[in-house]
């Protein structure tokens, strides 16, 4: 069901910023003045760089399950349609610079096939960028994830050697 596959994609997501962010370095189902809440934050010097957790199965099957090509063809339309909905309300809910947030947010997308299915898609991925949201994968996330915390480290680190310098 829907309602498990988000709950699944949640708790990846959780699982991996878990295993490789402090624990003092992320919120987890962070609140908003609005009311919503965003699967995970990362606090950064930047500010909260926000993640939700998005997994558009159903139209992704019935375009590679469909039985004629007219099936097939408005799936993938529906597909598109769908991701272009999560797109909005990431951007819309989640890119909030007067609380903190960076001015882009990243769309954890839980399945690497339905991943590359949107980062191959031209036109969804000229959308996203044009929103400020950048879809990831498990795998992709993970690199993302080390890269934010070696700068991370690396700001501290300058931040010691200047302190050791003073001295």
């Amino acid at each position: 069901s829907p309602k498990l596959r988000g709950n699944i994609g949640e708790r990846v997501l959780t699982d991996m910023i878990s295993q490789v962010f402090p624990k003092n370095q992320f919120f987890l189902q962070h609140q908003f003045r609005s009311g919503e809440k965003v699967d995970a934050a990362l606090k950064t010097d930047a500010g909260m760089l926000c993640i939700d957790s998005k997994f558009p199965m159903e139209n992704f099957q019935k375009m590679l399950k469909g039985e004629t090509e007219t099936e097939r063809t408005v799936a993938t339309r529906e597909f598109a349609h769908d991701v272009r909905k999560h797109i909005d309300a990431i951007a819309k809910k989640y890119i909030l610079p007067d609380e903190g947030t960076m001015d882009f947010a990243m769309m954890y997308i839980p399945s690497e096939p339905v991943y590359y299915e949107i980062i191959n898609n031209l036109d969804l991925m000229e959308y996203a960028r044009g929103k400020m949201i950048y879809p990831v994968s498990p795998t992709s996330l993970y690199a993302h994830l080390q890269i934010i915390l070696r700068s991370m480290e690396g700001k501290e680190f300058e931040k010691k050697s200047r302190e050791v310098l003073k001295q």
